[in-house]
């Protein structure tokens, strides 16, 4: 999926309206412009209107419709906040000035480590890079050390992505900041020659599953999600974390934003506080999402492996360059 703004229509398709309780200042509601899973999201937007009377509407999308969306919408957006899976679609709505600062009581609920340096947006979730892999054609012994081995020639055929994606081209964004853009594009070229490209990281993982192919990169979520329920695409599965600092083990903020031509900022500001506390962490923890929580003291869902055991490499997720990785993924004939 290009960043581009074709991709507008169609990304409001979907807008459901949650309210409960008494009216409130915030009559009108506010709008939500939501990338992240329509299920977390509804969670998300029911708790708060059930704990304030503020009324939310959700339009869902995805996240490079939605940041060029509200790009070219300018101060004329409908929308008051904006979530997103990964930083990139956060970076260029950022970029564009278009959000207000986040109210410093939510950013306090937030280690620094996940939320923008400029205080314009904060983390609200997070998901883990993994190499899911069928187990009846991969032995422990035998996995990549780091993702940069996938652009070995002894890769060839054997593992898969989804390349135009949001979630894979963050990841792409992180390699390009830890590695630079010599490296990212070589291993990029090297992709080319070596993978098979699926539509979406559920379709991965299927294959993978049935041995269509022997490993895939993914978020982790996908693989606890089946798990959680028949775990028929996942049953001949297990994940790989790359750890040591490896760019495989990118973890991926999800973040949340509020519109800087919102004309209801402070419900607005109180939904991106509610999210980040402890009624909005705690629907990660014992929801179906399988995202990591990222609020201070706020725990994950106990299947996960921790957070502080990802070893995951140091990125700045308020740089990630989704327009460069889009270019050098198109360059390399993935897109």
């Amino acid at each position: 999926m290009k960043y581009t703004l074709s991709a507008l229509v169609g990304a409001t398709a979907l807008a459901i309206g949650l309210a409960a309780g008494p009216a409130t200042a915030g009559d009108a509601g506010i709008i939500v412009y939501n990338a992240q899973h329509e299920s977390l999201a509804k969670e998300w937007a029911e708790g708060f209107t059930k704990e304030t009377g503020i009324k939310v509407t959700l339009r869902n999308g995805g996240d490079s419709d939605f940041s060029n969306q509200i790009v070219a919408e300018g101060a004329a957006s409908p929308a008051d906040v904006f979530l997103t899976e990964n930083s990139p679609a956060m970076v260029l709505v950022e970029n564009a000035g278009l959000f207000a600062p986040v109210d410093a009581d939510t950013l306090a609920q937030v280690p620094q480590d996940y939320q923008a340096t400029s205080g314009k947006w904060v983390g609200v979730a997070a998901r883990s890079t993994v190499f899911a892999y069928n187990t009846t054609k991969l032995k422990a012994d035998q996995l990549p050390k780091s993702l940069l081995d996938l652009a070995d020639p002894s890769w060839k055929g054997r593992w898969a992505a989804s390349p135009s994606g949001a979630d894979f081209q963050a990841i792409v964004s992180a390699l390009l900041q830890l590695k630079g853009e010599a490296a990212t594009a070589d291993w990029l070229k090297a992709m080319k020659q070596n993978f098979t490209a699926y539509k979406g990281n559920s379709t991965v993982m299927k294959a993978v599953n049935a041995g269509e192919i022997e490993g895939g990169v993914i978020y982790h979520y996908y693989y606890f999600g089946d798990q959680a329920k028949t775990g028929e695409n996942s049953k001949n599965v297990a994940l790989h974390y790359f750890k040591n600092q490896d760019p495989g083990a990118f973890v991926s903020v999800s973040g949340g934003g509020v519109l800087a031509s919102s004309k209801h900022q402070k419900e607005a500001q109180a939904f991106l506080k509610w999210v980040t506390g402890k009624g909005g962490q705690a629907v990660l923890k014992n929801g179906n999402s399988f995202e990591y929580a990222v609020g201070k003291g706020a725990e994950s869902n106990p299947k996960l492996v921790p957070l502080a055991d990802l070893q995951a490499p140091k990125v700045d997720a308020t740089t990630l360059n989704s327009k460069k990785v889009t270019d050098l993924m198109t360059a390399a004939g993935l897109l």
